[in-house]
């Protein structure tokens, strides 16, 4: 007797999570949550409490990975010109280089599988436009926290 095949949506979580999986096997040289990490900051510096609300993930996880990319030299703590309480995290040129190696083995890793697609692009498109859709969920989050923060 077959199992009925999930709903749509269910379905989409479970090939999400392949992929996951599947990404984790790329000789990317950093981690999933590393390469992350690498991604925003590669938009800019960040603190950690914004940083951690970013990436969705609790301070002391976020200082463990901080510490991992400052140790592999990937990236580092800067002060705040005007504030020396304020410290920031960024890329150094290491790590930049790490996150164009493990963006370039990524892609190499889901390339076998977009190729044998009718139509990557579409895929490719819909993903783009939930990370668009994340991005300005999350943003919407980090204000939330803020305003909170100043009450």
């Amino acid at each position: 007797m077959t199992s009925p095949t999930p709903p749509r949506r269910l379905r989409a979580v479970r090939v999400l999570a392949r992929l996951q999986r599947m990404l984790e096997f790329a000789n990317a040289g950093v981690t999933i949550p590393q390469y992350r990490m690498l991604a925003v900051l590669s938009e800019g510096g960040e603190r950690s409490a914004r940083l951690a609300q970013r990436l969705a993930v609790r301070k002391p996880t976020l200082t463990a990975l901080a510490d991992g990319l400052i140790a592999a030299g990937y990236a580092e703590r800067c002060g705040e010109p005007g504030d020396r309480r304020i410290v920031r995290l960024q890329l150094t040129d290491a790590g930049r280089t790490a996150l164009a190696r493990a963006d370039e083995a990524y892609q190499d890793a889901l390339a076998p599988l977009l190729g044998r697609m009718a139509d990557a692009d579409q895929l490719i498109d819909g993903l783009a436009d939930a990370g668009d859709v994340l991005d300005e969920w999350l943003r919407g989050r980090v204000s939330a926290a803020a305003e909170k923060e100043v009450r």
